[in-house]
């Protein structure tokens, strides 16, 4: 069985972790973005600002475009918002997962653009795997490209040394600084990944169903196997057929839990574990961090996604 290949944002919260231990240095207030002492970074959204901050660190004043509870996808930017653009000393995103975004760096006469996207290599999870009636791919998939590079420690780490160095360049005075919070951070993210390794590595199935087909590169990295349920409208139910299609899949691969999200409803989770009688937990995107995330940072959360698949994978 190969991963499952429909690719779609649904309603996500994506944003800082405004007050939380690991972005205590991140603003969302304009005011406090550009012409600051500090090297002044805009963030498209969570993953990118968690990284400007980590990498920054006491140097770096961040801000993030894509506020708690917004959907990444569909920000539209505020006339404020293109102006925190401007005044700032660098913009870090991630290309072809908010056009907006992407329209509005490209626009603007900021020194240093920072495109995570180029930083990696993004793989074509739109081709192959399973399909079924009324679903379609999410806008990466007409690039040929899945953006969720984030959940793959291995790739985040990769990004990561790209960050790192374009800090080094458009702020020299600390460099020294930037490189050395740079080896700490991918140092974290290869240990997270050791624990993804070790934890995952031996299971009584691969297979996993999730709401959000986000865990393509997760899934690749780790040997496993990802089965979206829904089409693109996340409220809809699965049809009584694909119901029936999962439910054989689940006795077959020895599934036991089907994935939602805290910041989505889980209503089509819910509706397909009811109808064939299997457990439901959380499986976090980290496209944004909230009260109701189970952990108040990205290495919190990959942890505690590791535990959930770990728990409905039968790991030994």
């Amino acid at each position: 069985m190969s991963v499952m290949n429909v690719r779609r944002l649904i309603p996500a919260a994506a944003a800082t972790a405004l007050g939380l231990g690991a972005l205590t240095a991140c603003s969302s207030d304009s005011a406090a973005t550009g012409n600051t002492d500090k090297f002044d970074v805009v963030a498209s959204f969570y993953p990118m600002a968690f990284l400007a901050q980590q990498i920054g660190g006491d140097h770096a004043n961040v801000t993030s475009l894509t506020e708690p509870g917004q959907e990444p996808h569909d920000l539209e930017l505020s006339t404020k918002q293109r102006a925190q653009l401007e005044e700032a000393d660098a913009a870090l995103f991630l290309k072809g997962l908010q056009p907006a975004v992407d329209e509005a760096v490209s626009q603007t006469g900021i020194k240093t653009k920072i495109d995570a996207a180029t930083l990696t290599h993004l793989e074509d999870h739109g081709t192959g795997g399973h399909s079924h009636e009324g679903e379609e791919g999410h806008f990466e998939e007409e690039h040929g490209r899945d953006p969720h590079v984030w959940l793959d420690p291995v790739k985040y780490a990769e990004i990561a040394q790209g960050v790192g160095k374009a800090f080094e360049k458009a702020d020299p005075d600390h460099a020294a600084d930037y490189k050395k919070n740079t080896e700490a951070l991918v140092t974290k993210l290869n240990g997270l990944n050791s624990d993804f390794e070790n934890g995952l590595k031996d299971t009584k199935t691969k297979v996993f169903f999730t709401n959000h087909a986000a865990f393509g590169y997760l899934a690749e990295r780790y040997g496993l196997t990802q089965e979206a349920i829904s089409g693109v409208d996340p409220e809809s139910e699965p049809s009584a057929a694909r119901v029936r299609e999962l439910q054989q899949e689940a006795k077959a691969d020895g599934v036991t839990t089907v994935f939602y999200e805290t910041l989505v409803s889980g209503k089509t989770a819910k509706t397909l574990a009811r109808d064939a009688n299997l457990k439901t937990d959380v499986l976090d995107p980290l496209e944004g961090i909230t009260d109701q995330s189970r952990g108040d940072d990205y290495f919190q959360v990959m942890e505690a996604n590791l535990k959930a698949l770990q728990t409905a994978m039968g790991a030994k």
